[in-house]
């Protein structure tokens, strides 16, 4: 059976490609504006709650998988996903929409992203880092082919019809694809006798906890602020085309793909201060290019927002293996969930800021200030106390 574990990796990729749909958000905020007249703020509100609920659910999710079958799970939060994005097509103010795309929505993404990566991590005891990072490129790679589809569907039938055929597919998908997920009898806690493991309330009085919680925070703030403006900067900064717009959301979800594989095999063979100092330092580089952005100055931008979404792939693989090096395995799903409610903190915090900033300014580009401020504060806080590994 072990040989046909990849299976489940390959099964799992495909259902984050529908799940990742959220990150090609930026390719239906000017459509909805347009529509329904809303703000920059008001255009993110959806995209920031519908991150907020995914975190929310998810150790609520890690704890139905401990005692449902991952199957069951699954389903259930494939039919929230699939409902909350056919629901958003009969969306005629920004609160409907925040409940349909955002609560149900997300609260389904909330629920049925740990069980892959549950199911995975038990029958990779012997290389997690690498097959969770193999595993999580479908969700970074999701823009990749879901924007331009999105964009071509808006074109065609509208923003909200698109809403409905996109909601109709991922519930279909989902619940499909669900069926085979099982955990591995015969090496279902073999990785548990491999080290000492931490149960939530313990994790809760590690200092380590809280460090890792905060660098996790910092890091998806900053990616997620920047997904989620990547099209509008495109457009309004550099006077990108905006039918060309969804081609470099692809580009960018590339590398977000290629973010998660590379630093879950980094976490694996590197001690975790190093792989996080690193990421840092590519994303200082990359906000202190965004000085320099201006019309037509595309290079800049691709190499800027590349860096920007390839690190921010790169924090989706350094968490949960660093989750399982620190804490141990036996409690990996409950404290998975608990370490990924920064993810939620950092999609509301980053989103609000880039609105309001935006809507203030008029500009997107001030984001980069408070970008390399707390940047610097999480480097120190790495440094300091994830600095010893701890097996």
């Amino acid at each position: 059976m072990k040989k046909y574990r990849w299976f489940y990796v390959v099964l799992g990729m495909i259902v984050f490609l529908c799940l990742g749909t959220v990150y090609s958000w930026s390719i239906f905020r000017k459509p909805l504006e347009n529509v329904l007249c809303f703000s920059s703020t008001q255009s993110g509100l959806p995209f920031m709650i519908f991150l907020a609920f995914y975190a929310i659910l998810m150790p609520f999710g890690g704890k139905l998988v401990t005692k449902h079958h991952p199957r069951n799970v699954m389903i259930l939060g494939g039919i929230l996903v699939g409902l909350g994005w056919f629901l958003s097509s009969f969306a005629k103010s920004i609160w409907f929409l925040v409940l349909t795309y955002g609560v149900i929505g997300g609260s389904g993404v909330g629920i049925v992203y740990g069980v892959p990566i549950s199911v995975v991590s038990r029958w990779f005891y012997d290389k997690k880092g690498l097959a969770l990072g193999i595993l999580l490129s479908g969700f970074g790679l999701s823009p990749f082919i879901t924007a331009p589809i999105a964009k071509k569907l808006i074109d065609l039938y509208g923003i909200f019809t698109t809403f409905k055929i996109l909601g109709s597919i991922f519930l279909v998908l989902i619940i499909i694809l669900s069926l085979p997920f099982k955990f591995p009898e015969e090496i279902k806690y073999k990785e548990e006798i491999k080290g000492y493991s931490l149960s939530p309330k313990e994790m809760l009085k590690t200092a380590k906890f809280y460090a890792l919680w905060f660098c996790f925070m910092v890091g998806t703030l900053v990616g997620l602020m920047v997904i989620g403006i990547t099209g509008p900067v495109g457009e309004e900064i550099i006077k990108i085309d905006s039918k060309k717009v969804a081609l470099f959301v692809s580009i960018f979800s590339a590398f977000n793909g290629i973010g998660r594989p590379l630093f879950g095999w980094l976490t694996d063979v590197l001690k975790p201060v190093f792989v996080i100092s690193l990421s840092y330092l590519l994303i200082l580089l990359s906000s202190f290019l965004m000085f320099l952005f201006k019309e037509g100055s595309v290079v800049v931008f691709t190499l800027s927002f590349a860096l920007f979404w390839l690190n921010f792939g790169g924090w989706l693989s350094i968490a949960p293996a660093l989750t399982s090096r620190f804490f141990g395995n036996k409690f990996y799903s409950q404290n998975y969930g608990i370490v990924f409610t920064a993810y939620g903190f950092g999609a509301i915090i980053g989103n609000l800021l880039s609105g309001i900033l935006k809507d203030y300014f008029g500009s997107y580009k001030v984001i980069a200030y408070p970008t390399i401020f707390i940047v610097i504060i999480a480097f120190i806080v790495a440094n300091k106390f994830l600095k010893e590994e701890n097996r």
